[in-house]
């Protein structure tokens, strides 16, 4: 490569994915040089700097006890009041610090990720919060090279290794909210579960079937309907379930959007919440109080969650360690109207 073609370039703007393919090597070696390591060796050090320099990469300075002013806050989608209760608390904590906020949806699809990874840079964003998705290895490495610290709440898949997790306790939510019903005298439960690549959904639906086998039941499979979060799964599922020669008399949706929805579809039956069936949710978003009837579900500290996170990352750009790499605040079941014994028949 000439000089004459690395000056045409816009500098300052190649990414670390470019610098590795000209150099003939992987983009987590370029991130060690542009990082400062020790573990590479003298003649690919001397090809990947000489190739930094030309095209002008320069990495932010990240000194200790400087505080950021500015984060990136990134869901998959932000079609659900769920996103909302998160963005309340970031934007509480990051108010009070002075610290601007950029909300953005990646849509899980790569070329938008990258268009986002492209503006972060050119904003000089100083932390990322990732909320329920997960970053291509290429792209968390552009970000570990910018020196940008980043935090996941509530992680999609396997979380990052170097970046601190935050979540809540799902496992034990579905458990809770299966127990009530079986407390209530239900033993035909129905499960409207979430997205099984997702962590949390698999979490709850574990919590549901513990609770299942620990009152000696069996998990029958046909009561457990997939569904996406959206209430429209959630109708989608109660018509399922609803379709079966023995329904069942108690129904838990995994968020609350999907247990509006069935009780929707429960409604349009011409059958009664909960006296022809209960319905259990997972969330706790403000709407669900004012449902008809009011619903009875798992609330998940979705504001402190994100507050916790602003929090974190904040400490990672002052080169400060978290308290702890991995935590997973706690749920509780609110009881309402929605739940009650079954009826006799």
């Amino acid at each position: 490569m000439t000089a004459g073609k690395a000056d045409a370039e816009p500098r300052g703007r190649v990414t670390i994915t470019e610098i590795a393919r000209q150099a003939g090597v992987s983009v987590p070696t370029v991130s060690r040089v542009v990082n400062g390591r020790s573990d590479v060796s003298p003649h690919t050090r001397a090809r990947v700097e000489e190739l930094l320099q030309q095209y002008g990469y320069r990495k932010r300075p990240a000194a200790p006890g400087t505080r950021a002013a500015l984060l990136d806050l990134v869901f998959n989608d932000l079609d659900s009041p769920w996103a909302v209760e998160i963005i309340r608390g970031v934007e509480e904590v990051a108010h009070a610090e002075g610290v601007g906020t950029v909300v953005s949806a990646i849509h899980g699809r790569s070329g938008d990720a990258r268009e986002w990874m492209r503006n972060l840079r050119a904003r000089a964003s100083d932390g990322v919060v990732l909320v329920t998705s997960a970053l291509d290895t290429v792209l968390h490495d552009e970000l570990r090279a910018l020196g940008v610290p980043l935090v996941v709440v509530d992680p999609a898949g396997s979380p990052a290794l170097d970046a601190p997790t935050i979540g809540a306790a799902n496992w034990s939510g579905g458990l809770a909210a299966t127990e009530h019903l079986l407390s209530l005298g239900h033993r035909r439960i129905g499960l409207i579960a979430g997205p099984p690549r997702l962590l949390c959904s698999r979490a709850r639906y574990d919590g549901y079937r513990a609770a299942l086998e620990g009152a000696g039941l069996t998990l029958d499979e046909s009561l457990v309907v997939p569904g996406d979060f959206h209430p429209e799964s959630g109708f989608a599922g109660c018509e399922k379930l609803l379709e079966l020669p023995e329904p069942p008399t108690a129904l838990f949706a995994a968020s609350d959007q999907m247990a509006l929805g069935a009780i929707e579809a429960l409604r349009r039956r011409g059958l009664r919440v909960p006296e022809d069936m209960s319905v259990v949710g997972f969330d706790d978003l403000p709407e669900v109080r004012w449902s008809a009837p009011p619903l009875t579900t798992v609330r998940q500290p979705l504001a402190d969650m994100g507050k916790l996170a602003v929090r974190t990352v904040l400490k990672l750009a002052r080169g400060e360690r978290p308290d702890s790499p991995r935590v997973e605040l706690g749920t509780e079941l609110v009881v309402r109207s929605s739940t009650a014994p079954p009826a006799i028949r």
